[in-house]
């Protein structure tokens, strides 16, 4: 629902409009509790391949429980950032990017990516991921480690781009690790890095008040 006197589709507090390769915007922001409902409906819309890809296995639905596991995280060592088309009938959640520290290993996080099979191909993944590294940065994290299905080309040319260096190799799927995005004297001035210098810059809250 619209607050009265502001425009269909305008960004609420907290959050960040950004532009898709297409012109199509969308609104992203740490992710919250409440949007648990949000993310069900998301995934609900994931098709089986964009399913066996994320989850590099069967998943036939989101339980309660892993729902709350997925959107009530600290934003300190359990970072989730969730994009929203605001133009969209019912503002529907699109993408999700996702990193956990790694016990033993502060400066790092296993990392992971994913949008609406609407919605890919359309840069949102690079926006979600520059957001997602800018806020991990500023919790200390320096390195994204990632398990990549052998056929998720579009995210394995991702990686390529970002200078991913191979770790390993378990079945069907490549270890990475790169550095996580987030130093904005680095970035041109394009969506995705706007939305890194926002972030670096304290225009989002991440950690929670109090936090």
């Amino acid at each position: 629902m619209t607050r009265a006197g502001e425009p269909a589709g305008a960004p609420r507090a907290g959050e960040l409009r950004a532009r898709l390769r297409d012109g199509g915007e969308v609104v992203l922001r740490p992710i919250r509790p409440e949007d648990a409902g949000a993310l069900a409906a998301a995934f609900e819309r994931l098709s089986a391949a964009s399913r066996q890809r994320r989850f590099l296995a069967p998943v036939p639905e989101l339980r309660p429980d892993v729902l709350r596991y997925l959107t009530d995280v600290d934003q300190r060592d359990h970072l989730a950032w969730i994009a929203f088309d605001p133009a969209a009938p019912g503002r529907p959640g699109v993408g999700v990017a996702r990193a956990i520290r790694l016990p033993g290993e502060p400066t790092v996080a296993e990392a992971a990516v994913t949008v609406v099979d609407a919605y890919q191909g359309r840069g949102l993944g690079t926006l979600l991921l520059g957001a997602l590294g800018a806020a991990a940065r500023a919790q200390g994290i320096t390195t994204f480690r990632a398990l990549v299905d052998a056929h998720n080309a579009p995210m394995l040319a991702l990686l390529r781009e970002l200078g991913a260096e191979v770790r390993g190799r378990e079945e069907g799927a490549w270890w990475f690790d790169v550095g996580a995005p987030g130093d904005p004297a680095s970035l041109p001035d394009t969506p995705a890095g706007r939305v890194v210098r926002a972030v670096a810059a304290g225009q989002v809250q991440v950690a929670p008040p109090g936090g």
